[in-house]
């Protein structure tokens, strides 16, 4: 179904720093980029928020009936530390004494992983930084030839003060050219650099440096704003729809593509620039050097000193979405309590919909209820409002259970429908309380069908049997085969 035809989306523009209708390039498709991970490390909660957001936002736009094609890359090289010229990767290889591939594949892998336990979907494509080299050079060589760049000593630079004469840099993050001195880092080579705010789009390696490729200028590594450029644009085209990351990127990254992107196509990259906001721990910034730092995983398994005990992801995921993207998020264990408490409400409700009986007639305005969902996600993508709409439905699904309201079976089919299609295709969450009974029958199974092979065993045929059929009549069928008994549940 095409409803976005009939839904008007509204998304805030960092950009324009206000709500925008939003019209795609093409209708009926959306290109939507992402930066994705530096795999140096196992990806942390913020990181993990900003993604999970970004599902999300694909989820409704799928929902709508557009063709999504969503790019989240890997970043795999070029990613600059603050304390040295050297990449983050192969700083953790050099300590680890491993391959700087070794370092990649290893938190690639967590990355997906972790993903995947929140239940993110996969995107359309995952582009790598060193897959792009290519790419990346001849966007140099471009704005090298148009004038805006300067090689000095093996290294290229992006001359800022220069597209500042005739374009705006500091458009996004709404700084003027002095602020974005600031921007100024001893990794970028001061001494080379005509001005400090200029940033490398080409960094020559040193003979330590592990990961370099060769280049017109020296052997070395992209710089780690260029990689974004080159493989959004390659993908989504020169101008596209949707750019997101998180707040901590909308300076100096995002603001360095947009320069870099109108330099080598002439064009501005992207039409809403989207920003999620970053979480905090008990109030507090998250760090490591003070233990107020947490991993996805140690959420849910417990293993922390920070929480009372262990959050399941959907519970975890449940808890992010109450808040909106745009907010900062105050990570606490009294938050996640009630948070997995309302969640729990929520999948019992959804659950016991299944138990009620359509009558004649609707004594509930059930289509006021549907169009408010889609309201609040076509402002922003408001999910809090999502939440406390759908526990509206819950209120009414009890009032439906205990026959204090009713509800006809054209509305039964759609309420269902809708409210599945909200809570799991588009807020990505699982039915964990279903998940945990079906666990729980498969180990009952598992220990009957144990107890009915050592009858067997002993020859004790009608206890075999008994056991056989008592399955049968709960419509639990046993099958006997070379490599054991299986069962299927009909």
């Amino acid at each position: 179904m095409e409803l976005y035809k009939t839904n008007q989306l509204k998304i805030y523009n960092s950009l324009s720093k206000t709500k925008e209708v939003f019209t795609p390039v093409l209708e009926g498709n959306v290109g939507m980029y992402v930066c994705g991970p530096t795999v140096y490390s196992n990806v942390h909660l913020g990181n993990v928020r900003t993604f999970m957001s970004f599902d999300m936002i694909f989820r409704y736009l799928k929902h709508l009936g557009y063709q999504v094609r969503y790019v989240r890359n890997i970043t795999d090289a070029g990613h600059l530390t603050d304390d040295d010229a050297e990449d983050k990767i192969s700083t953790k290889a050099r300590l680890e004494r491993i391959e700087p591939m070794e370092v990649v594949q290893r938190y690639t892998v967590d990355f997906h992983e972790t993903l995947k336990t929140i239940n993110n979907l996969p995107p359309s494509i995952e582009p790598t930084a060193t897959g792009h080299i290519v790419e990346q050079i001849e966007i140099i060589k471009d704005i090298l030839e148009k004038g805006l760049a300067y090689e000095v000593n093996g290294s290229v630079y992006f001359d800022v003060l220069k597209y500042n004469e005739k374009e705006h840099y500091g458009i996004l993050s709404g700084r003027n050219i002095e602020d974005t001195v600031e921007n100024t880092r001893s990794l970028d080579g001061q001494s080379e650099k005509k001005n400090p705010q200029d940033f490398a789009l080409w960094k020559k390696a040193d003979e330590q440096h592990i990961m370099r490729w060769p280049s017109p200028w020296s052997d070395g590594f992209p710089g780690w704003h260029l990689e974004c450029s080159a493989m959004s644009t390659k993908y989504l085209g020169e101008t596209f729809d949707i750019h997101g990351g998180g707040m901590d990127l909308k300076f100096p990254h995002h603001e360095c593509e947009i320069a870099q992107s109108k330099v080598n196509n002439g064009v501005n990259p992207v039409n809403y620039w989207m920003h999620a906001n970053m979480l905090i721990l008990n109030g507090q910034k998250m760090s490591k050097s003070t233990g107020n730092f947490i991993l996805p995983n140690q959420i849910f398994s417990g293993e922390n000193d920070i929480l009372s005990k262990a959050f399941s992801p959907s519970a975890t995921r449940f808890f992010m979405l109450q808040a909106n993207y745009r907010s900062i998020l105050d990570f606490t264990n009294a938050g996640l309590e009630a948070s997995e408490k309302g969640y729990v409400k929520l999948m019992e409700a959804i659950t016991s919909l299944n138990k009620v009986e359509a009558s004649k007639t609707s004594s509930i305005d059930f289509q006021a209820w549907k169009q408010k969902c889609y309201e609040v996600m076509n402002d922003d993508f408001n999910t809090p409002m999502l939440i406390a709409n759908l526990f509206e439905a819950v209120k009414y699904i009890n009032l439906l259970i205990t026959k204090k309201a009713t509800i006809s079976e054209a509305d039964l089919d759609d309420f269902k429908e809708t409210i599945n299609a909200f809570v799991f295709d588009i807020l990505g969450l699982k039915n964990e309380l279903q998940e945990d009974s079906s666990d729980k029958l498969s180990g009952v199974v598992e220990m009957l069908i144990a107890m009915r092979k050592e009858a067997r065993d002993n020859k004790d045929w009608a206890l075999s049997d008994k056991i056989r059929d008592k399955l049968a009549a709960l419509g639990i069928q046993l099958k006997d085969g070379k490599e054991g008994t299986t069962f299927s549940v009909n």
